[in-house]
């Protein structure tokens, strides 16, 4: 087995580690099983890293042109904020609760779709701007997935207020919070929207092409911008948007890994066959 394989089922099997021990830490109540939650997810972020390094020194091909690829650094950018958050301000313990059980069902997910062989991307479509593309919607998926799981965390904080619960911050800090990863989803998603737009512009002649992933994308940015105006204008707090932000992540991973897998689109093709 290579050893990029080898990385990738060491990573995947650590955030399941990470995953069943947050589930358990708020079954149980357990503040101890967040923090060994937390460090297994670093422990698996580490072969995690040295997995998509290894593939794309081995390969020299940028490692996210496949759909197992995608997936695979959309959930590495996912947990890289999530750690970073986490260790920045430890107020929100068990924000793994909805973080880490969505990264091991996608990396199992990746990994039943690796393939041995590396995915050249056509001459024709090589640019800086799918850098910039990638990277945008790969940050933007990592920022409404916390957004994500601060929405749970407020439910669950309104509902209960003893024990661990007494420990995580008011539900008012906790909706600031998670807006304030919605509206860096939202531009992330945005510069994701307008590189990919110039990026067919150079290789198609056109800006849009009215492709399923590209109109998925853009109700997945409404969607988000919906978020922001209905707090902006509507004055929207609290449980309201605390289940729109995770309703809207569901619609969020249709548009960025269903729609390409299940549908035949130029992205479907830039993935695969080119």
């Amino acid at each position: 087995m290579k050893f990029e394989y080898i990385f990738f089922w060491i990573a995947a099997g650590l955030y399941g580690v990470s995953a069943c021990s947050y589930i358990f830490g708020l079954i149980s109540k357990q503040e101890k099983l967040f923090t060994f939650g937390l460090y297994s997810a670093l422990a698996g972020f580490v072969p995690h890293l040295a997995s998509i390094g290894r593939r794309w020194m081995e390969t020299g091909i940028e490692p996210f042109i496949t759909i197992s690829e995608s997936i695979t650094f959309g959930i590495f950018m996912a947990v890289l904020i999530y750690l970073i958050f986490q260790f920045a301000t430890e107020k929100v313990r068990p924000l793994g609760v909805l973080i880490m059980p969505v990264a091991f069902v996608l990396m199992g997910w990746a990994g039943t779709l690796i393939k041995d062989a590396a995915t050249q991307i056509a001459p024709a479509l090589q640019s800086w701007w799918i850098w910039v593309h990638i990277i945008g919607a790969a940050t933007g998926f990592g920022s409404v997935l916390a957004a994500a799981g601060l929405g749970l965390m407020y439910l669950l904080k309104e509902k209960y207020s003893a024990g661990i619960y007494e420990k995580l911050p008011e539900p008012q800090a906790l909706d600031n919070l998670a807006y304030r990863f919605v509206a860096g989803g939202f531009i992330m998603y945005g510069l994701m929207i307008v590189s990919g737009a110039f990026w067919s512009n150079q290789v198609k002649g056109n800006y849009w092409n009215w492709d399923p992933v590209e109109v998925w994308s853009l109700i997945s940015w409404l969607t988000y911008g919906i978020y922001l105006h209905l707090r902006a204008t509507f004055g929207w707090r609290g449980r309201k948007l605390a289940w729109y932000a995770l309703i809207a992540l569901a619609a969020m991973i249709i548009s960025y890994w269903g729609i390409p897998f299940t549908v035949e689109t130029f992205h479907a093709g830039f993935r695969i066959q080119h």
